[in-house]
């Protein structure tokens, strides 16, 4: 009796031409509108990676089987790459990556450039880059990160780092001795250790403006510098003796000076490098006029 009442009732509905299962189809259409708004909203998922509508900052691409880094939409903040075979990454890959929190675990340990600039990771830890023997540039600009602890220790053939704009406030420790250049500038570093270059005798260039230094000073002595680095204008004290310096840039102090902007330098040694005291420009009397000593060394 049951069945004959239900056959009824659908023999009722086909007549006013309606499908009795379109509630089935319009459920699946609202789920596909949902994923394309959420792809709409996020960017699209890359093929073989899953991008749960429950848990939209996040990309899981564990286990898939990819070779290369699969392009990381801007909102994802968590991505998960273990158990792959990725050997390669990609500009195009990282290009739009802007949201990450932190440094993504199982990166090609062949990887020799890395550029994970502005995101918003917090910490670099030594498990984040362990084993990757072979990264010669490591661009972490622009971030958040708050301490990089010994992270760039195993980083044997690192030569250029970038960890300006962040939020450090000290130095990393044991920087990789083959570092050439160094860009630690708009931190909040208020104290250098004594012997923090001692271990990179081929560092070149060193940027560490717009810090917290002030009468601590800053030593960069017996290193392989070629030019004067933008320096603070609250810092009293520079040692930059021993180095490869060839000329006086009156710019690493003030960006302009006049009666109210000025460089608070005390003290400055460039004795043993290759300038001489006519190297120093005449206007630089108006930017340094608180330098009580300029020691140019023998060759003055």
């Amino acid at each position: 009796m049951h069945l004959v009442c239900l056959l009824s009732a659908l023999l009722c509905l086909s007549h006013v031409h309606r499908d009795p299962f379109a509630w089935l189809y319009g459920w699946h259409s609202q789920r596909y509108y949902s994923d394309s708004l959420q792809a709409a909203k996020g960017g699209e998922c890359p093929d073989k990676c899953d991008c749960p509508p429950s848990f939209p900052v996040a990309m899981y691409c564990d286990g898939c089987s990819l070779t290369a880094m699969p392009a990381i939409p801007s909102h994802v903040k968590y991505l998960y790459l273990q158990n792959n075979a990725i050997t390669s990454v990609s500009d195009s890959a990282l290009s739009n990556a802007t949201s990450l929190v932190y440094i993504p675990p199982n990166l090609p340990r062949s990887l020799r450039d890395l550029r994970l600039n502005h995101n918003k990771i917090e910490k670099a830890t030594p498990a984040d880059l362990e084993g990757m023997d072979n990264l010669t540039i490591l661009y972490l600009h622009d971030n958040a990160v708050t301490d990089m602890s010994i992270s760039l220790k195993a980083l044997k053939s690192l030569t250029l780092l970038d960890a300006s704009s962040n939020k450090l406030t000290k130095v990393p420790k044991e920087l990789p001795e083959h570092l050439h250049q160094l860009y630690l500038e708009s931190n909040s570093i208020d104290f250098l250790p004594e012997d923090f270059l001692h271990c990179c005798t081929l560092l070149q260039y060193i940027r560490m403006a717009h810090n917290q230094l002030t009468d601590k000073g800053l030593d960069l002595s017996y290193n392989k510098l070629e030019r004067i680095p933008p320096v603070s204008t609250t810092l009293e004290l520079l040692y930059l003796h021993t180095n490869q310096i060839k000329e006086f840039t009156l710019g690493s102090f003030c960006s302009f000076a006049d009666v109210t902007n000025f460089s608070k330098l005390r003290t400055l040694r460039l004795e043993g490098n290759e300038i001489s005291r006519q190297d120093i420009p005449s206007e630089s009397s108006l930017c340094l006029h608180q330098a009580s000593s300029i020691d140019i060394g023998m060759c003055a």
